[in-house]
C-alpha cells in the first residue's frame, strides 16, 4: 500500500469512528429534549425540564457541529492524482506523439504505426504531470 492509501484509509478510519461519537451524542441530546418535554407537563418538574433542555440543545449543536466539521475534513483530505502520460516516438522519422496512459504500456513497448512513415512507434517515457497548487507557469519572452 503506498503512503497516500494509509493517510486515506486512517482519515476513513478515525471518521468513522467520530461519526460513532457524534451519532450517539445525537441519539442522547434527542433522548433528552424528549425527557424535558415529559418533565415540563409536571409543574413539580418543571425547573429540571429546563436543564435536560439545555442539555439536550447543547448535544445536539454540537454533534451537529462536529459533523459539518469532519465532512470538511474529510474533503480536504482527498488527494487528486494527476494524469499519467505516456509519449511515444517514431524510430525512423522522429514523430512524436503524446497521449493519456493506458492499462498494460511500457517503455520500449511497440504500439500503433507512425502517421508519416508508417513504421512501429515505440513508447519512450511514461510519467505523472505534477502541478503545484497556486502556482501559474511561467513563459518565457
Amino acid at each position: 500500500m503506498s503512503r497516500s492509501e494509509n493517510k486515506s484509509s486512517a482519515a476513513t478510519r478515525v471518521s468513522s469512528f467520530v461519526l460513532l461519537i457524534i451519532f450517539v451524542t445525537l441519539a442522547l441530546a434527542l433522548a433528552a429534549l424528549v425527557l424535558a418535554i415529559s418533565l415540563y407537563s409536571n409543574p413539580e418538574t418543571q425547573g429540571i425540564a429546563v436543564y435536560w433542555l439545555l442539555l439536550g440543545f447543547i448535544g445536539l449543536a454540537l454533534s451537529t457541529y462536529v459533523l459539518f466539521q469532519t465532512r470538511q475534513r474529510i474533503l480536504r483530505l482527498r488527494i487528486e492524482t494527476p494524469p499519467i502520460t505516456t509519449t511515444i516516438e517514431c524510430r525512423k522519422c522522429g514523430f512524436k506523439s503524446v497521449r493519456e496512459f493506458q492499462r498494460g504500456d511500457y517503455v520500449f513497448k511497440e504500439v500503433e504505426p507512425c502517421q508519416k512513415c508508417n513504421e512501429k512507434m515505440i513508447i519512450t517515457a511514461i510519467y505523472r504531470e505534477v502541478r503545484e497548487k497556486g502556482k501559474t507557469p511561467s513563459f518565457p519572452y
